[in-house]
């Protein structure tokens, strides 16, 4: 089993994956590292002969000047090796306090035949991740998922957002608004999710250059200022929550630019109803190989800025003695002439989904000033500072 592994891990290496991408993007386009790819050589190990995994799936490009169109491009797009449904956004309880928040799911196709129809044909992993930031508990409560579609166990569906996995769900029903469960080792999540704006479609209508090279794309939309209304139970104790969220849904086939190592997100919703989505991608030496940011007002008005235009500069790090990493969990961000500074709901926002992806990463809630003046709230995504698995 070994000799079928290792080709399957060394033929995907560095793919776009997720998320959030070494990890997710886990940068408004997270990728799944080798060591997350491994898992679905596994996968592959177990469920095929080597006649069907010469058998590789034609999977699309992404390429320009392809609309999206809804609600078909809410759903699952099985021809694409990558996707993801990335929720993050803020809480605050009764009693006023603040509250972070993840749910993510990712399909990732496997390199077995698509054609091929038996039941047990492992086509895609579906992935999840959930996480709760809660100052009060110091650290971030996380939980995670993976499994092989099939069986009506574990699914993405085309034309609408439906994902499963075991009893976690997402769906959006026809009237635009997500429901959401989550049963976690530690919480339960139970929310809906109302969108109060239209969808936001990142950098070229969609189409979101991720490197130098054109095909280096994902097809990419984002809906902010979704209104979140329900419950999370932590101890056997329901607590009533309201807050505002972000979700990121992304697609792609593309190869990730061999000096990556990684890369730096925000999604923010501001207060002033305006939605704010940035990140660079950062090479092994540390410097930048991409960047972007977009503005939408709530008029409409999107202005887009060029990897010139946009920097990231770390004002404040934080160290992890579980991995021995340190990353900059507090960063300016210049987009334009305008500096924005993003500062931690609390610092130890570290997820751990080696069990699933084979990814460690940062994510988390921060607050977000423009120009030394309160503007918002989001989340903030960091991958790539922790040294790859060895295999």
């Amino acid at each position: 089993m070994q000799a079928p592994v290792m080709q399957a891990v060394k033929r995907n290496a560095g793919y776009f994956a997720c998320s959030r991408r070494q990890g997710w993007r886990h940068a408004g386009f997270r990728w799944l590292s080798e060591a997350a790819f491994l898992v679905a050589a596994l996968f592959l190990a177990f469920f095929t002969t080597d006649h069907v995994l010469a058998e590789r799936p034609q999977l699309s490009p992404v390429v320009r000047n392809v609309p999206l169109v809804f609600p078909r491009d809410f759903g699952a797009h099985p021809g694409f090796r990558n996707e993801w449904w990335y929720v993050t956004g803020w809480l605050e309880t009764p009693e006023k306090e603040p509250l972070g928040f993840q749910i993510t799911f990712f399909r990732v196709a496997t390199e077995h035949d698509r054609a091929n129809p038996s039941r047990f044909a492992p086509r895609d992993l579906i992935i999840a991740h959930a996480a709760l930031s809660d100052p009060a508990a110091g650290k971030l409560l996380h939980d995670q998922k993976s499994a092989r579609d099939g069986f009506g166990l574990a699914y993405t569906t085309e034309g609408n957002t439906n994902v499963k996995l075991d009893d976690w769900f997402m769906v959006r029903e026809e009237n635009g608004r997500y429901q959401t469960r989550i049963k976690a080792d530690h919480f339960r999540l139970d929310f809906s999710l109302t969108p109060a704006q239209s969808p936001m479609l990142q950098d070229l209508d969609g189409f979101s250059r991720k490197g130098p090279q054109p095909e280096q794309a994902s097809y990419y939309y984002s809906e902010p200022h979704l209104q979140v209304s329900g419950k999370i139970t932590r101890d056997g104790k329901e607590i009533a929550v309201k807050g505002t969220a972000w979700l990121d849904h992304e697609w792609s086939t593309a190869y990730l630019d061999p000096k990556a190592v990684g890369w730096d997100w925000v999604g923010a919703n501001l207060d002033d109803g305006s939605a704010l989505m940035a990140f660079q991608i950062r090479g092994k030496d540390g410097s930048k190989v991409w960047a972007y940011a977009g503005i939408r007002k709530p008029s409409g008005q999107f202005t887009r800025f060029e990897p010139d235009q946009v920097s990231f500069e770390p004002q404040r790090t934080w160290h992890s003695t579980r991995t021995n990493t340190t990353y900059p969990v507090k960063i300016r961000i210049q987009t334009g002439t305008t500096v924005w500074v993003l500062t931690p709901l609390m610092d130890d926002q570290e997820l751990d989904s080696r069990q699933s992806t084979g990814a460690v990463y940062w994510e988390g809630a921060v607050t977000v000033t423009r120009d030394g003046e309160p503007a918002g709230r989001g989340y903030l995504e960091l991958t790539g500072y922790v040294e790859p698995l060895s295999l």
